[in-house]
């Protein structure tokens, strides 16, 4: 199979368009001209990152340190049970969002994806029940690799995300610094919250409603501990496709978070929840964005490297 040329996609916009298209397999493409791409940096300030990424990043080339390559192959060994998708996978990508969810545009470039997620009293808060364990697992593997709690956080949200089935390739950074103090509580969504509110939620950290719906297209390969059997949010938890959108719209999921029911009965949400639904290509071009956006949320990206070329060993 011939790999689509990476100028000429990046020709039609960001890298993080580019890598989204990709085939899922990237072992035919030439390392050093995707590196020559990924390093294209222009400067930026504020705290929200635009969904043109690479337009808010500093003048120069920072290159990805090599240990994130291997840290990368580590963790896709980690993240696959028969080819799927496995709760360490999904709980990496959960984790990503606890460390950077509890981010507010009054912040500014403080807070947010700091690792502060790590530091005792954050992770004792009742909403991170549920990433305790992958949280304490990534912390580990960040010392073994003297590299930071929130770089790999976000790392590894990413490879989980690459690792699965389906997955697009994020736009991925590295050079975050660690938190000293833990992140204000009352950030994070409650699995109840009302569809409106959950929009403003957003809203205030930067996401339209969009990005909101693209984001929570990681609920395909989510599971929920609400219900005694642990059923998932869509009837393919092991892979990362678009079943979710129509198993919501439609209440056909094996277990549906009223938090998506609500937010899918807002109707500019539930337009882009149809618009996904059968939009595999679509779906991970706006998620992959998402994503990219949300690692970034609080960071200073003044001496950030471009690790994305280290997601071509998963």
């Amino acid at each position: 199979m011939r790999v689509p040329s990476l100028y000429l996609l990046l020709a039609l916009g960001t890298i993080a368009e580019a890598v989204a298209v990709l085939p899922h397999d990237r072992g035919q493409l030439e390392p050093k001209s995707f590196e020559a791409i990924i390093e294209k940096r222009q400067s930026g300030s504020d705290g929200v990152p635009d969904s043109g990424i690479l337009n808010n990043l500093p003048p120069g080339v920072i290159r990805c340190p090599p240990q994130w390559s291997w840290i990368a192959r580590e963790l896709r060994d980690q993240f696959l049970t028969d080819g799927q998708c496995n709760s360490f996978a999904r709980a990496a990508i959960r984790t990503g969002f606890h460390d950077c969810g509890t981010w507010e545009r009054s912040m500014g470039s403080s807070g947010g994806c700091d690792g502060s997620l790590a530091l005792a009293e954050e992770l004792s808060r009742s909403e991170n029940s549920g990433v305790r364990s992958s949280v304490t697992q990534l912390a580990q593997l960040a010392k073994q690799h003297k590299v930071g709690v929130a770089d790999m956080i976000q790392f590894a949200a990413a490879v989980a995300v690459k690792a699965c089935p389906m997955g697009p390739i994020i736009q991925t950074f590295v050079g975050r610094a660690d938190a000293k103090t833990p992140s204000p509580p009352g950030l994070l969504p409650p699995d109840d919250i009302g569809g409106d509110a959950l929009v403003a939620l957003f809203a205030d950290k930067g996401f339209d409603v969009r990005e909101l719906v693209a984001l929570l297209g990681a609920h395909s390969v989510a599971k929920t501990t609400l219900a005694s059997s642990v059923p998932g949010l869509d009837s393919t938890p092991g892979t990362l496709d678009v079943k979710y959108y129509n198993e919501t719209l439609y209440e056909t999921a094996p277990f549906l978070l009223p938090s998506d029911k609500n937010l899918a009965a807002v109707p500019t949400a539930h337009r882009v929840y149809k618009n996904f639904a059968d939009n595999q290509r679509g779906w991970a071009f706006a998620f992959s964005r998402a994503m990219t956006k949300l690692s970034l949320l609080g960071v200073d990206r003044r001496k950030l490297a471009d690790c994305t070329i280290a997601l071509l060993a998963v």
